[in-house]
């Protein structure tokens, strides 16, 4: 089945930084849309950050001053560099792909832990 695969995850200290990659199911051109989404344990699946493919990127508010995400054309990768972590973005950490058409795929995730 084609989908994302996401890699990066770990344990990090608050503070810390990691940067996630999702390696995309096809040309980052062809795809409408890209997306980060996490879901920490007992929580429903939240958004965290989107990318068109024309690059215009939105963040969720709670993650807009430490969380950058970018892109390699070249490679269709796309990265979620995440800093001063704290412990409340614990999660497993999922990339999603729009489509036309109402496609959606989803990556399998990485799990995150802010932990001390």
């Amino acid at each position: 089945q084609v989908q994302p695969v996401e890699s990066g995850g770990g344990l990090v200290q608050p503070g810390g930084s990691l940067r996630l990659s999702c390696a995309a199911s096809a040309s980052i051109f062809n795809i409408q849309s890209m997306a980060w989404y996490r879901q920490a344990p007992g929580k429903q699946r939240e958004l965290v950050a989107t990318i068109t493919s024309g690059g215009t990127i939105d963040y969720a508010a709670s993650v807009k001053s430490r969380f950058s995400v970018s892109r390699d054309t070249a490679n269709n990768t796309l990265y979620l560099q995440m800093d001063s972590l704290e412990p409340d973005d614990t999660g497993v950490y999922y990339c999603k792909e729009d489509w036309a058409y109402g496609r959606a795929f989803w990556g399998r995730g990485t799990l995150v832990t802010v932990s001390s």
